[in-house]
């Protein structure tokens, strides 16, 4: 009799033991599974390029700047600042609206100062814009996307207007809808400033940036109103958590 209570006493802990391995099993699955979910390839990667016309360490930023405006995985957008204009040199292209912006990103990714070339990626993380290999590698850590993120598509509309489709998704934050336009390259002579005597080629040059509407998790579709356009290359609708936090998704459209 006690042989007998024994024996189903093992057999029971034998197969508590199998359930959890079981179990276990399957967690560990699902989260492998998750793990090649988020290598997925995402929307392109948005590089912003805060820099000046007045900054002599500046070029070969705008020179990398114009490389990655024609890869299909990036959407390079070069943003001029102001603090730069007082060496002599004022930089027709600058903005007291991007400085702000390059101030936000110092706040939201613990920096300590604005500087220039810096480039943020994807609204995550920051790197002097004229290190390549630093760039290139931030690039194709934020190029996997969670599975959980959004999809986003831009269309032109007949009567001219863009078309802005935002899929269904997860979102503990809201996100603001950004609509940015930008210039074909432009060539630039420099007459005064550290870059006196040179003549720079900015590609991407952003001409203006306005929130449209806002994301908080739902399916959405806005109209954007192009109107008097500022930019002459093309605009891009980027979807980023507001604060200046992470940007989850992006598209752009030519002229």
């Amino acid at each position: 009799m006690r042989r007998a209570a024994y024996f189903l006493h093992v057999m029971r802990k034998l197969l508590i033991i199998c359930t959890l391995f079981v179990v276990g099993l399957a967690v560990s699955q699902r989260s492998i599974h998750a793990v090649h979910a988020a290598d997925t390839v995402s929307s392109p990667v948005v590089v912003e390029l805060f820099t000046s016309q007045g900054c002599s360490s500046c070029p070969p930023a705008e020179a990398f700047l114009n490389d990655l405006a024609k890869r299909e995985d990036v959407i390079a957008l070069e943003f001029h600042v102001t603090y730069w204009d007082y060496i002599g040199w004022k930089d027709p292209f600058a903005s007291g609206k991007f400085t702000d912006r390059q101030k936000s990103y110092v706040k939201s990714l613990g920096g300590r100062y604005a500087y220039t070339p810096q480039m943020v990626i994807a609204g995550q993380d920051h790197v002097v814009g004229s290190h390549r290999g630093r760039v290139n590698k931030k690039i194709k850590t934020f190029s996997g996307k969670n599975a959980d993120a959004p999809s986003l598509t831009l269309s032109k509309q007949k009567d001219g207007k863009l078309r802005v489709q935002i899929g269904a998704a997860a979102a503990e934050k809201a996100y603001d809808i950004l609509f940015v336009t930008f210039d074909k390259p432009h060539r630039t002579k420099v007459s005064r400033g550290e870059n006196s005597g040179q003549t720079l080629i900015n590609a991407n040059v952003v001409r203006s940036l306005r929130r449209v509407s806002q994301w908080t998790g739902q399916a959405m579709e806005t109209v954007v109103e192009v109107g008097e356009k500022s930019g002459n290359g093309g605009c891009a609708i980027i979807l980023q958590q507001t604060g200046h936090g992470p940007i989850v998704a992006a598209a752009q459209l030519p002229f």
